[in-house]
């Protein structure tokens, strides 16, 4: 067997082409376009190409976007002030901090001072803990984006067994809370865990969110089920490689997530619908 692939590219360019529609109609009725602001403190490689990729996503769907640049010095009350700015600002309905910060700078109180109905991340402990208490309003994106995923297999997930690699706040714990609100029975491993193997040989499904390239193998993956690499890790050779062994998991998933091309762009996708919905409901 050979499963299908999940392609997160062009499931993510549908959600976008739904909410470009959603914009044009909007504005064209005299509405406003949503508002997207993005801090970015320091000048990270990485992090500034994943601002200009929001970037081009909210030029896509019609978005007003903002990016505001701190040099990598920038003190903390500095950053807190231009946030309670965009908290402040009508026309802005989401908030990114673009993360890592600089060490100097405490995250976890920066990622609060995000008023929670900006919160497009979903990365606020209110946002969270609405999802905790099964009355979700903004939600972590990569989670979100991993359960459009899964709906698009047309499987019924509830009922089913569900092993998560990796415990972090942006993607294991709210992956936790999003499976056993769709019915699934959810075991959560971590680097505690000691027998991860187990746990994956008698999943329905699989999320790996580790960043350990090759982490969880190919022989560990249950024949028929579905398997989601969170993972993405960039090798000295440029190769892009996620934490499950691919070739071989492959031959034995029902369906599964390409590295790249799977999670990261529906992600993304995730974010501007948090920001459309933040626009239209939290907003109105």
């Amino acid at each position: 067997m050979s499963a299908t692939i999940l392609d997160g590219n062009a499931i993510a360019s549908e959600i976008k082409s739904r909410i470009r529609a959603t914009v044009s109609e909007r504005v064209a009725a005299g509405g406003r376009k949503p508002g997207l602001a993005m801090v970015l403190v320091g000048q990270d490689p990485a992090s500034e190409l994943y601002v200009k990729l929001k970037q081009r996503d909210c030029e896509e769907v019609g978005f007003k976007s903002v990016v505001v640049r701190l040099p990598v010095e920038t003190p903390q009350p500095r950053v807190v002030s231009v946030l309670d700015e965009l908290n402040d600002d009508p026309t802005i309905d989401g908030i990114l901090v673009q993360l890592p910060l600089p060490t100097h700078i405490d995250s976890n109180e920066v990622i609060e001072r995000v008023a929670p109905d900006k919160d497009v991340d979903g990365l606020h402990p209110y946002n969270m803990g609405r999802l905790a208490a099964r009355k979700p309003l903004l939600r972590s994106c990569t989670p979100k984006g991993v359960m459009t995923l899964l709906r698009h297999t047309g499987v019924e997930l509830r009922g089913l067994d569900a092993t998560i690699i990796g415990a972090s706040n942006d993607v294991g714990r709210p992956m936790t809370l999003e499976l056993l609100l769709a019915g699934c029975t959810v075991t959560t491993a971590h680097k505690f865990t000691r027998n991860t193997r187990g746990h994956v040989e008698r999943a329905d499904i699989v999320i790996s969110a580790t960043g350990k390239p090759g982490l969880v193998k190919g022989s560990w993956i249950r024949e028929g089920s579905i398997v989601i690499d969170v993972g993405i890790t960039r090798q000295p050779d440029g190769r892009l490689l996620g934490d499950i062994e691919f070739d071989e998991a492959v031959k034995r998933a029902a369906w599964i997530t390409p590295v790249p091309g799977g999670v990261g762009p529906m992600t993304r996708a995730s974010m501007l619908e948090n920001a459309l919905f933040a626009s239209e409901v939290l907003h109105a």
